[in-house]
Formats: C-alpha cells, structure tokens, sequence
C-alpha cells in the first residue's frame, strides 16, 4: 500500500516497504560507501550522481531519501536539497566532512532531516557512526506511518559551563581557542567535551554542534 505525503506543491506517493534514494557525492569511494550503507539499511533502489548537473533532472521524480554532499564540483549540495524538498521528497540528509562545523550549521538551518559525517574536508571518508545511523533513522522513518522523534535527552543534564564549551565549538574554535576564552588548560577543555559527548550520545563535534542546534541547547 502507498503512502501519501502532502506538501505545498505536490502529493508524493512512496512505498514504505521498498525505499528509494539518490546520492549525489563528487568523490566515488565515498559515494560507494554512502549507497552501501544505505543497502545495508534496507533501501534497494538507489541512483547516483557525482554534481548537482548530474542530479538535478532526477529532481523532478522524488525518491524517498536524498543524500548530498555540502560542496560538489559545480554548486551547493544544501540547494540541492532546497528543490528536492520543493519537489516532493520527503527526506533530505547533507554529508558534509566532520570539522566542517559550518556546513552542518547551515543544513540544519535549511531543514534538511540530518546529516552524514564523513572524515575531514582534507581526508574525506566513509560516513562515520553518527553518519550512519542519520541514514539508518532517515530509512526507518519510510517504515513507519507516524515517525518518532529521536530523542537526546542527555542534554538536559549538560552544566552551564558546558553549553559554553559546546558554543565555542559550534564557532569553530579549537581547544586551545576555547581554553583561552574560557581561562581552561586544554586539557580541561577535552575532558568537557568528553562528558558532553558521552551525554549526547556522539563524540565527534560536528555530532555535538548538531544535536545542540536539533534540541535548541545553542542558536
């Protein structure tokens, strides 16, 4: 049976038991990755595209998932994403490397669903643990009629100082930077993203910068 999702321009039509994707990633290696881990996760029809010229004619027939990259070749992953939702698809997830703190900052400011961490924007990889399970909580949402949220709840335990840490982060500042804004050895500084990491339920920063944003901890 089909299940119809409204949206202001059209009523997209998709089959929960069989979900669709297309993943549009420059690098080949790491495209790869992303489609095996969405195999792995159930969904059996996937495309690819390796720049938003390639992809964009697929927009017109929404799928159920759709995975960009933040920076492709010849324009923006997160404007991709933009008409993809436009047209109908009900799930967007940018992949951006995991110190590219600003890239997840602005896919979750543009209402994407998640995101997928890769490596570093100079060591691109496969998506990591958090990356995956963005993917797998994407997929899951396609079996279900009336989706959950996932929770964090973690984060109410977080102390002020720590929220100051997690802020400093979101601004891209390393250690040593927030040590010094803060009056902390880096070494104090590394073990308060020790606790918010474990609190959060992710440890790297991108993770943590995210799930902030997601439950309003910073702004």
């Amino acid at each position: 049976m089909s299940v119809l999702l409204e949206h202001p321009t059209s009523l997209v039509a998709y089959r929960p038991s069989k979900p669709t994707a297309m993943v549009v990633v420059a690098d080949p290696r790491v495209r790869s990755s992303v489609t095996r881990h969405l195999w792995a996760l159930g969904v059996r029809d996937v495309i690819e595209a390796s720049s938003v010229a390639e992809a964009r004619p697929r927009v017109a027939s929404p799928r159920d998932i759709c995975v960009a990259e933040v920076h492709l070749p010849d324009g923006s992953g997160l404007s991709l994403l933009s008409e993809t939702r436009a047209a109908g698809w009900p799930n967007g997830l940018a992949l951006s490397a995991a110190d590219d703190i600003g890239a997840v900052r602005n896919a979750l400011a543009g209402g994407v669903k998640g995101y997928v961490v890769t490596g570093t924007r100079t060591n691109l990889g496969p998506p990591t643990r958090h990356g995956a399970a963005a993917m797998g909580s994407a997929a899951a949402r396609l079996h279900r009629r009336h989706p959950g949220q996932q929770g964090h709840q973690g984060y109410r335990e977080l102390s002020g100082r720590e929220v100051e840490v997690l802020r400093l982060v979101a601004e891209g500042q390393s250690n040593k930077a927030i040590g010094v804004s803060m009056g902390l050895s880096a070494l104090t500084v590394k073990s308060h993203l020790a606790r918010i990491a474990r609190k959060l339920g992710t440890g790297d920063r991108a993770g943590m910068v995210a799930v902030a944003l997601r439950t309003g901890i910073i702004h």
